[in-house]
């Protein structure tokens, strides 16, 4: 029984395929705008998370092919590290050593001081003297810097509070009393 009397070529008929394709469109379009950012947010996930798994593998091969480059790898990072270290341990010894000789010139700065004191005399001026002994034998490799003269900014007979010689500028004080505002 046949029930368009079409025979076997009775399936969709072009029109009926053609409004299928439209709502087949419609429904596609209506999808992507909706849901278009999330579905392209999803596609660039997995393109990322299969870049990382098969670099991983990659990665894993090449380990597994050459155990050597691995070893020699963690040999070099392992020695590196050890020569860092020992660098690191002498500038500490270095400094150890500078902070043992200055508490030895502190020390000896302080007998001298004190026996100074005993004899009655100024320990002041020692002390600038083996300050300037230290200065000299700390700084005998560094380039003295010299200072360049220096004028005064205002000249020797400028008193702020005479009034005279400050140039143009000059404050007096209001009058005391009411205003005369009539």
């Amino acid at each position: 029984m046949e029930l368009g009397g079409a025979g076997p070529a009775a399936g969709p008929g072009p029109e009926l395929g053609r409004g299928g394709l439209e709502a087949l469109q419609h429904t596609v379009g209506s999808v992507l705008a909706s849901y278009g950012w999330y579905m392209l947010l999803a596609v660039v996930a997995v393109y990322l998370l299969v870049q990382k798994v098969s670099r991983g593998r990659r990665e894993a091969a090449e380990a597994a092919e050459e155990p050597d480059v691995v070893v020699r790898r963690q040999e070099a990072l392992a020695a590196s590290r050890l020569r860092m270290q020992e660098e690191l341990i002498a500038l500490a010894e270095r400094y150890k050593e500078k902070q043992k000789q200055l508490e030895e010139e502190r020390r000896r700065q302080k007998i001298a001081m004190w026996e100074s004191m005993q004899e009655g005399k100024s320990y002041k001026g020692n002390l600038k003297l083996n300050q300037q002994e230290v200065e000299s034998g700390a700084s005998a490799s560094a380039v003295p810097k010299s200072k360049p003269n220096k004028k005064p900014l205002r000249g020797g007979g400028y008193n702020p509070l005479s009034g005279e010689g400050g140039g143009t500028c000059s404050w007096r004080p209001g009058r005391r009393g009411p205003s005369a505002g009539g």
